[in-house]
């Protein structure tokens, strides 16, 4: 894991790793605070509290996905956040590829995490170039300016 060299937060990411590419769901759990809070901005509805939840979640990604490999790319640690990029890879149970990148920051207390934003969404490599997407987030043909003639 690049990057995380500082104890506390830091130390907390290591362990979540290690369980996530261990599999271990009770080490796993057992780096989140029993009134964990998920913030997950981009996509409001699918925040969550607690622990339990946590459990619920990564039960269904491990059996989901069996080879599931975790990685934090680049991360920094200022005091108790750890800003951290994430690449999540493996093998669905039907077949197809999982993929996600993207950044969790991450704030711990106690050798455990209170608090995260989470922005990791799947990779999807068929949505088209920048213009594309531009005009889908516009939400029409967008025309391009027009140069002035002189």
């Amino acid at each position: 894991m690049k990057g995380l060299t500082e104890t506390g937060v830091a130390d907390t990411v290591t362990r979540l790793v290690r369980a996530m590419n261990a599999h271990d769901l009770d080490a796993l759990v057992a780096c989140f605070a029993d009134d964990f809070v998920n913030e997950t901005p981009v996509h409001p509805e699918r925040g969550f509290s607690g622990s339990e939840q946590v459990h619920r979640n990564w039960s269904q990604i491990f059996t989901g996905i069996p080879d599931l490999e975790a990685e934090v790319v680049r991360s920094i640690v200022d005091g108790n956040t750890a800003w951290t990029e994430w690449e999540q890879r493996g093998t669905r149970s039907d077949g197809a590829t999982h993929l996600m990148r993207g950044v969790a920051i991450m704030t711990g207390s106690e050798g455990v995490l209170t608090h995260v934003r989470f922005y990791l969404e799947p990779v999807e490599q068929t949505s088209g170039d920048v213009n594309a997407a531009i005009e889908r987030t516009m939400g029409a043909e967008v025309e391009a300016p027009r140069e002035e003639m002189s």
